[in-house]
């Protein structure tokens, strides 16, 4: 143990989760409708890595000119693009489909996503706004997700 973690653990051995260091949040950027350049193999890496931190549906086309749409929930970045894939939930099917970053021509961030301007400052502003317009027995509640 380092001095730095001295005052993170509790006397019983455990971590004490008052005392740890907490991480800022992540700044969303709005990608919606972004269709990025490939031009190398680190574009590619870095627009599917964003693909995944997106929430909402992208379209993929693969060399082979077929396209496959929908939100990406998993990918595996290995050392060559040939064992780097990402694995997507298609709008249209149920069966999730693995695509391998060397078969990717292109990409689009094509559906909306579902998390921009959802922040809690956003969901209390709402109340306060609400409760200043006279509104009673109001309560905060998510917005549906189409």
């Amino acid at each position: 143990m380092s001095a730095d973690d001295s005052n993170t653990v509790a006397p019983d051995g455990s971590r004490d989760p008052d005392a740890l260091e907490v991480a800022p949040g992540l700044h969303r950027e709005h990608i919606e409708g972004w269709v990025p350049e490939l031009a190398n193999e680190e574009d590619l890496r870095q627009a599917l890595e964003r693909a995944f931190d997106y929430r909402g549906d992208v379209l993929i086309t693969l060399k082979n000119g077929s396209q496959v749409e929908g939100y990406i929930f998993d990918r595996r970045s290995g050392t060559t693009l040939a064992d780097s894939y990402v694995r997507i939930l298609p709008k249209q099917g149920r069966h999730k489909i693995p695509v391998s970053y060397a078969d990717v021509r292109a990409l689009a961030f094509t559906g909306r996503d579902m998390a921009a301007g959802k922040n809690w400052e956003n969901w209390v502003r709402s109340y306060w706004e609400r409760k200043a317009a006279g509104e009673k027995n109001i309560s905060l509640q998510p917005e549906a997700l189409e």
